[in-house]
């Protein structure tokens, strides 16, 4: 797809945005929602996914050397928040790989027998190759990344969406029943739920990472036209498949019954079923799964090329510094796969394979966060600081445009972090004891992890000093 020696164009980076945004494993807590998914999602764009895309725009137009979040949030604030942010962004994932690869796990069940699904030894088995995989595959070239990111965005993400869509609009046509009631009543959004109040902060961060394709800026034809382009191709595309996709599960997947890790086949083999097509199911499960781990491939690298940089500045150790004869960071990509291995652990540990995958998505989405709190304020920051650099792509409207824009943004963001902290209906369920786990474990874990760079940061400016 990409030819040796080429620049990446607009539709390639556009796939490598969805690939980094959307997997189709996002639907499933969108689903839970039913008709109100459209007020949510619609709510969740204009407050966070949109800003975002534009915020990061911006500072990739403006900032076009290596380093992405890092440089933004270092120019803006120094080096010390600029470690922070670029940390924070790459330590997110360590929780992350274990969730996204027990949907792996779920699709390939879902190839030989559903069951197997729930099945904690196969998962964590699968979710432990997947890491180790994804991670030589990596120690290759960008291109190579690159390559894998925008054609799992095409065959596993862009193609599974547009047909489940399909599916759902045969659903309705063909007269099946629907699990959900679509009436005036049912996209009203029930804003006194804490239960949805908790799945809107979900939905979130299903549709985080627009800033993350930064890391090919150097590598795109015209980047300071050519990347807000991407951007917006991306954003239209993925509004549109969470939005459609989503429901077309919510129609035959009865709420309460959902799996976190394998929503997205159960509705694949109902509406297959429909059209007496469940063959098919596998087929879709195998395209699903190579569109998940591609993802997955997407974010390891990213956030690694940017913790290089810092690395090279000498905050971190000299074995995280070591690139390859292809430049990629494979001391960074290493560690991240051990510690990622020791955290599936958690598969083992929960009552589920669903609960793993919420409690370490829930830890993920913490940790991010923090690092969109530095980027919006950072974008608003360097608008006083450095008004003269040269942005091809500028958010309208002046400093009252930027503040509006990257203000909604770190408010929805702040938002997420105290709902994340509230236990889910299951965990509440199960008495004051289990929930007080729930939360001490996301406290101590957001605590840990944020103060990990700090420390590093300070010893290493001590060296210096010596």
């Amino acid at each position: 797809m990409i030819k040796k020696g080429r620049k990446l164009g607009v539709f390639t980076l556009a796939m490598i945005n969805v690939a980094a945004v959307l997997s189709m494993r996002n639907l499933t807590p969108m689903a839970e929602y039913g008709y109100a998914v459209i007020f949510y999602l619609t709510l969740s764009s204009v407050c966070f996914f949109i800003p975002s895309a534009l915020v990061s725009a911006e500072l990739a137009s403006g900032w076009t050397k290596k380093g992405g979040v890092f440089l933004w949030v270092e120019e803006a604030f120094g080096s010390k928040w600029g470690f922070v942010a670029i940390f924070m962004q790459w330590v997110e994932n360590l929780p992350w790989y274990p969730a996204i690869f027990a949907f792996v796990a779920s699709a390939i069940a879902y190839v030989f027998d559903p069951m197997l699904a729930a099945n904690k030894l196969f998962v964590i088995v699968v979710i432990w190759i997947s890491i180790w995989v994804a991670t030589l595959l990596n120690f290759r070239s960008m291109k190579l990344s690159a390559m894998l990111s925008s054609t799992g965005a095409i065959l596993g993400t862009v193609l599974p969406g547009i047909l489940i869509i399909i599916l759902g609009i045969l659903h309705v046509s063909m007269g099946k029943p629907s699990a959900v009631t679509f009436d005036a009543h049912a996209l009203i959004p029930n804003l006194g739920s804490l239960n949805q109040l908790m799945l809107l902060a979900g939905m979130l961060m299903a549709i985080a990472g627009m800033e993350m394709s930064a890391v090919h800026i150097t590598e795109i034809e015209n980047p300071k036209k050519n990347f807000p382009r991407a951007i917006f191709v991306a954003s239209v595309l993925i509004i549109f498949l969470s939005v459609a996709g989503s429901l077309s599960i919510s129609l035959v997947v009865p709420e309460g019954t959902l799996s976190l890790s394998a929503g997205v086949f159960q509705a694949f083999e109902a509406l297959f079923g429909d059209i007496g097509l469940g063959w098919v199911t596998p087929i879709m499960a195998i395209l699903l799964g190579f569109g998940a781990f591609t993802m997955a491939v997407t974010w390891m690298v990213g956030p690694s090329k940017g913790v290089l940089e810092v690395a090279k500045e000498g905050y971190l150790p000299k074995f995280m510094q070591k690139e390859n004869e292809h430049g990629m960071p494979i001391g960074t990509l290493t560690l991240q796969a051990v510690v990622a291995t020791i955290l599936s652990f958690s598969v083992l540990i929960m009552p589920s394979v669903s609960d793993a995958f919420w409690i370490m998505s829930a830890l993920a989405a913490q940790l991010y966060l923090v690092m969109y709190l530095l980027m919006f304020a950072a974008a608003i920051k360097l608008r006083y600081s450095q008004p003269d650099v040269e942005r091809p792509y500028k958010i309208p409207g002046g400093k009252l445009g930027i503040w509006i824009v990257s203000g909604v943004a770190f408010l929805a963001s702040l938002f997420v972090i105290f709902f994340g902290f509230i236990p889910t209906q299951k965990v509440r369920e199960q008495g004051a004891l289990a929930m007080t786990g729930y939360v001490a474990f996301l406290l101590v874990g957001v605590i840990i992890f944020v103060a990990i760079p700090l420390l590093i940061y300070y010893r290493a400016e001590a060296k210096k000093c010596d």
